[in-house]
């Protein structure tokens, strides 16, 4: 039993996907999440600079005495967690391999696709560890740079034209190749799931990142012995610019007012 919180991160928005999986299914758990809102989108960042953000998220956390991370980032789950991991002595955890994981065990013909960041796509990551699980299958890559800055911007209901147009652009090479499984390898793509689903069609499975990366999470700290016992865990919301903002957007997506809610934090002091 271990009554510290969990730290979770992303750039913004996005890694709220794996807080509420989070909270589903360790309701006891206390939550500290931050989104690096002054600094999102991190898709189109160097490897260096990508690092650099995260050992300054991390470091932030750590403040709080979390006994785990979840790094809820694609990009920073491809391009800097095997040295996030071996910097720390608590477990930190990124969405690559529950993805994958849970992709290899969906798929019936061996054709998954990948949409991700162009930092995720270029780092290869996914297609590493799809390979690695099973080598018969074939990766089928689509960099969606757009879709992170229009989810910040609230841009991710259904019958909205604007993204609606953009993800139909994106996901029609991807329609063409005949795969039956996507992985949304953004932790913010999961907020587009019914506009991605419509696109693809009902013979195409979708595999949330952030879900899958919340179910490793609880694997791990059940058989370390890190889980809590306290009745109902608690969720506090950190953000680095505008957190009155993210408040708004963030509550719709929780579906509880959190407008006040959400604390600003100078990152550049970690």
């Amino acid at each position: 039993m271990d009554q510290r919180p969990i730290g979770v991160f992303d750039s913004g928005l996005g890694g709220l996907t794996a807080v509420r999986e989070i909270r589903s299914i360790l309701p006891s758990e206390n939550i500290i999440y931050f989104g690096d809102t002054s600094r999102v989108p991190y898709g189109g960042r160097s490897a260096e600079i990508l690092l650099r953000y995260a050992r300054q998220d991390v470091r932030f956390l750590r403040t709080f005495d979390v006994k785990a991370l979840l790094v809820a980032c694609g990009t920073v789950s491809t391009n800097a967690l095997p040295v996030l991991a071996a910097e720390s002595d608590i477990p930190i955890l990124g969405v690559v391999e529950p993805a994958c994981a849970a992709a290899a065990q969906v798929t019936r013909n061996k054709k998954v696709g990948l949409i991700a960041t162009a930092a995720s796509v270029r780092s290869g990551a996914y297609e590493r560890c799809l390979s690695a699980l099973d080598g018969d299958i074939q990766v089928y890559a689509k960099a969606c740079p757009l879709f992170v800055p229009l989810v910040e911007n609230g841009r991710f209901r259904p019958g909205d034209t604007v993204i609606e147009t953009v993800a139909a652009e994106y996901l029609a090479p991807l329609r063409a190749t005949g795969i039956d499984t996507l992985i949304l390898g953004c932790t913010h793509y999961p907020l587009l799931s019914e506009i991605i689903a419509n696109i693809m069609g009902s013979g195409v499975t979708l595999v949330d990142s952030g879900a899958a990366a919340a179910q490793a999470l609880r694997r791990e700290l059940d058989g370390r012995g890190l889980l809590s016992q306290r009745a109902h865990g608690e969720l506090t919301l950190y953000a680095s610019d505008r957190p009155e903002d993210f408040g708004v957007l963030a509550g719709q997506f929780l579906r509880r007012p959190l407008e006040d809610a959400v604390q600003h934090v100078d990152i550049e002091r970690y």
